[in-house]
């Protein structure tokens, strides 16, 4: 489980395809705190660290995982959202993130609002809501959603999380993945049962 506050910014520095998956290797600031087989947030994606090559570490995106997300996108050079599993007796800072990915969003508009960036994406899920005010996962990163229309939200980004996530490398037409608040999704599936 995670809290969707971003622990840090990794590189992809190499992408191996193989099979139908592909082999992701990055340089981040925590590569030498990680172990084998420990679940990292990659942009919101959880995966696990499958080995090492000098200072890097790798991780594989199964085609599942592919087909769901932008990792499929990725690109030597491209910059990762990177968070670690909370610990049990770590702080809850963000929401509740699962690094299970429900959808892709592309966004649409970016405001300057002199101080902070208004952020519009839209999503083709109809399955899924966002409620004002309630919380949502862009690329792992735990947010609040400003306005919530249907396939459409809009979240608004201060200058702590634009410098150290890379919504700063957001522009109009990028692919990000979104992760839906789990208790509005139990709550939505319980009142379809209804």
């Amino acid at each position: 489980m995670f809290t969707g506050i971003i622990e840090t910014i990794g590189k992809v520095e190499k992408i191996e395809k193989s099979g139908t998956n592909i082999d992701i290797y990055i340089l981040s600031l925590l590569n030498n705190n990680l172990e084998l087989g420990q679940s990292i947030a990659h942009d919101g994606v959880c995966l696990t660290v499958a080995g090492f090559d000098g200072i890097l570490y790798k991780v594989t995106a199964v085609e599942e995982t592919l087909n769901k997300t932008n990792l499929k996108y990725l690109k030597e050079g491209s910059e990762l959202n990177i968070e670690r599993c909370m610990p049990a007796h770590g702080r809850f800072d963000g929401h509740i993130v699962q690094g299970h990915v429900d959808t892709v969003a592309t966004c649409i508009e970016i405001l300057d609002q002199n101080g902070s960036w208004k952020f519009v994406f839209e999503y083709n899920n109809e399955s899924h809501i966002t409620v004002e005010k309630g919380s949502i996962t862009i690329n792992g990163t735990s947010l609040t959603v400003v306005d919530s229309l249907p396939n459409k939200f809009s979240v608004v980004i201060i200058p702590h999380t634009f410098s150290h996530t890379n919504f700063k490398k957001l522009t109009v037409g990028s692919v990000v993945n979104i992760e839906f608040d789990i208790i509005g999704k139990y709550i939505q599936k319980i009142l379809k049962k209804q």
